[in-house]
């Protein structure tokens, strides 16, 4: 089958109970260890067909988001999702207390029990109408970014579409194109103000329910995070002020040269070279056939996983009206596939959008017969599969560009530098916010600006006093939809980065590395995972400045124009 074959069926949620309850009343009751956990695997089983309807039902709203039959299934799935969450904790609490714990860890490994423990602390069924009420807020936030549509020069285009005039070559329509999307954003205000003021209330009061102090620990158990805490990662944000920040402000000063730009805008940033970003070749190969050939020939798994994404219209790819901007990987237990969503525009950035999600589905594909607890590792940890694909894609650059690789590379490492101070910012007003949890708006706001000016001392709005206000923060779904997931991106870009410098030298065996990560899936938490995979934890002083430095000589090594 291919994906527009893939069934759709509203679950009978009560039959489901039904048929959970039963699986759940074997455990702790069996005279046999077998009889219990085959009953653990069937529950495993029912809860894989319930989420492989709820995935599908969310990539064909985000495929199209005015499709009116996926918006009331969307609806379904918020206002269930915590029935269906209730479920499994169901499992979990008979788990945790069964008297034959030893034989399940023996089989199901500790680290499922450490994860359950956790899980355990963050559901009570006193909050179920609180959960539906978040994930209704995030879907309304998901539907005004996707129907947005936004008039230009007498044309209407999506948020994703109407980044080209954004990173245009020409200053004025780079300059224009900002305003007209900060005016849009600006025009919804009010709703972006509403949702999050209404999201911190709400996810402040689960917190207290649940016993928290406040939302920032439920964050970081709701996200899995066994092994590190708030303090490693404040410790983390600091050492990337002392050993990137720098680094930053001089490829920021280099930029400005490159541009013959005195004084950089914001709306500058975007570009890298006076001549234009690097430019992907264009032929009568699309995009999916010249990184079909590089996946043939980086091995023999990475050519038959991508085959089969193809095969089976796994990716979507073009942008359009009423589809969720960005991009984003997902997985469809009962059909074992992984699912792309992405928003290529013709630009050098459509090599990331291939590499990167590509690097989160084969990551899946590989750990797919793990439980399903085990099959995603935690997020920090899927960052590295995906910015790591980016990096292992280096050797076939020229399938995708020409004359402008070196660009690209220059490009695509500096802006990876450049995105760690944006990550740590991110995390910083995260922890402010739910640490502040009765802030007005507008202090929100004032914080956003005044770390921007901390982190991103670079960057000038000019004349644009709807984003000096401290509102950039409107586009980042992450804040909105899942709090505290974005310092993710700046952890597991620096083990890419090792991945990086490891390919330099050997590639087979970094590659090696990568294949060994991908398959232990989400078997061990973050730290332990790194250990298995022999890559450097990032919580050290010591490998920040280490990993850095190989990078940025690289950068001052090539030969730009």
């Amino acid at each position: 089958m291919k994906f527009e074959d893939y069934k759709y069926k509203r679950p009978n949620l009560e039959i489901f109970s039904d048929h959970i309850s039963k699986e759940i009343s074997i455990i702790n009751n069996s005279n046999t260890i077998s009889v219990e956990i085959a009953s653990i695997k069937n529950v495993f089983k029912l809860l894989d067909e319930v989420d492989a309807m709820r995935q599908l039902v969310n990539i064909r709203f985000d495929l199209d988001s005015s499709n009116i039959f996926y918006q009331n299934e969307k609806d379904f799935f918020d206002k269930n999702l915590p029935f269906i969450e209730k479920q499994k904790q169901l499992l979990v609490e008979k788990m945790i207390n069964s008297p034959n714990q030893k034989e399940l860890r023996n089989e199901f490994g500790d680290y499922l029990f450490e994860k359950y423990e956790t899980l355990q602390k963050t559901f009570d069924s006193n909050i179920i109408d609180l959960l539906q009420k978040e994930n209704q807020l995030c879907t309304k936030y998901e539907q005004i970014i996707a129907n947005a549509k936004i008039e230009y020069k007498g044309s209407f285009y999506s948020l994703s579409q109407f980044r080209q005039f954004i990173n245009s070559d020409n200053r004025n329509i780079r300059h224009n194109a900002q305003l007209t999307a900060s005016k849009w954003y600006e025009n919804h205000e009010s709703q972006f103000d509403e949702i999050y003021e209404t999201l911190v209330k709400l996810r402040t009061d689960i917190a207290k329910k649940l016993g928290y102090d406040n939302f920032v620990q439920l964050a970081y158990d709701r996200l899995g995070r066994l092994d590190y805490h708030a303090n490693d990662v404040k410790l983390f944000r600091n050492h990337i002020f002392k050993y990137v920040i720098p680094h930053v402000n001089s490829l920021i000063q280099r930029k400005g040269e490159l541009l013959k730009i005195k004084k950089l805008k914001s709306y500058d940033l975007g570009l890298s070279f006076k001549n234009g970003n690097p430019k992907r070749i264009e032929t009568s190969e699309n995009i999916l056939e010249q990184a079909k050939t590089m996946y043939q020939e980086m091995s023999e798994n990475t050519e038959v996983f991508f085959t089969y994404l193809i095969e089976k219209n796994l990716l979507d790819l073009e942008p359009r009206a009423f589809k969720q901007s960005g991009g984003y990987c997902t997985y469809i237990p009962i059909f074992q596939s992984p699912f792309i969503v992405g928003n290529i525009n013709g630009s050098s950035n459509d090599y990331i959008a291939i590499t990167h999600e590509v690097g989160h589905a084969y990551q899946v594909y590989q750990s797919r017969n793990l439980i399903p607890d085990y099959r995603w590792p935690s997020y920090e940890s899927a960052e590295i599969c995906s910015m790591g694909m980016e990096f292992l894609g280096w050797p076939w650059l020229s399938n995708f560009f020409d004359k402008d690789i070196n660009k690209f590379k220059y490009k695509h490492l500096t802006d990876t530098i450049i995105f760690l101070p944006y990550c740590i910012l991110v995390d910083e007003f995260q922890h402010i916010i739910y640490e502040n949890p009765n802030m007005t708006m507008k202090e929100r706001k004032d914080t956003w600006r005044r770390l921007e000016i901390k982190y991103l001392p670079y960057k000038d709005y000019d004349d644009n006093s709807f984003l000096n206000k401290g509102t950039f923060w409107y586009k980042q779904w992450h804040i909105f939809c899942e709090p505290f997931y974005y310092i993710d991106y700046a952890l597991g870009q620096i083990v890419a980065f090792q991945i990086w410098n490891e390919s330099q030298t050997d590639y087979k065996k970094v590659f090696s590395k990568y294949q060994r990560l991908c398959k232990l899936g989400g078997s061990k938490p973050y730290l332990s995972l790194l250990k298995a995979a022999d890559l450097q934890n990032p919580f050290l002083e010591k490998t920040i400045r280490t990993t850095i430095e190989p990078i940025i000589k690289f950068i001052n090594s090539l030969s730009i124009e």
